[in-house]
């Protein structure tokens, strides 16, 4: 039972890493929390897209996206169009004060990694985000699966299901 023992103390880390997640939030401008936070990155990183597919990398649901969009919009950080492949969807993009933004929340963050991680040497640091990197990339690979629709079974399709069996009991006809 090592291993079991292994995964609890991992289990234990992840609840500590709670703490790391509450001080990165509190270097956070009052008026940009974390959800908002999470949706400048995406679009920073990803550029523009739609509303759902910016929910379906939040996963979130659309009205969780939506109002982080909307408070986004109304400091003027991002802007939302009309698709022109489909007018009742929108396309959500980073305003020039949404590009100011990030950079600020780049500078908050970096100063606060590099002070706490200052005694740490560059090579601690690099195999931290490596591991982190495969970490996500491990839940993101189940999330995939997870959400996949159920995919077709190969080859020709299955006939369909046969009828079921009468009860072979003795039948009264309604009109008799």
């Amino acid at each position: 039972m090592a291993g079991e023992a292994r995964y609890e103390e991992l289990m234990r880390q992840f609840s500590a890493f709670g703490a790391v997640k509450r001080e990165l939030g509190r270097i956070l401008p009052s008026d940009c929390p974390s959800g908002s936070t999470a949706v400048l990155t995406l679009l920073g990183r990803h550029g523009d897209m739609r509303m759902s597919k910016l929910a379906e990398l939040l996963v979130v649901d659309m009205s969780v996206t939506s109002r982080h969009v909307a408070h986004l919009a109304e400091r003027g950080w991002i802007e939302r169009s009309p698709d022109p492949a489909d007018k009742r969807s929108r396309i959500v993009r980073l305003t020039p004060a949404g590009w100011s933004q990030i950079d600020e929340l780049s500078r908050r963050t970096t100063r606060l990694l590099e002070e706490r991680l200052g005694d740490w040497t560059d090579d601690e640091v690099d195999q931290l985000t490596r591991l982190m990197q495969r970490l996500r990339s491990s839940f993101d690979d189940c999330r995939t699966t997870a959400h996949r629709p159920p995919q077709p079974p190969a080859g020709p399709p299955a006939p369909p299901p046969a009828p079921p069996a009468l009860d072979q009991t003795t039948r009264t006809p309604a009109n008799t």
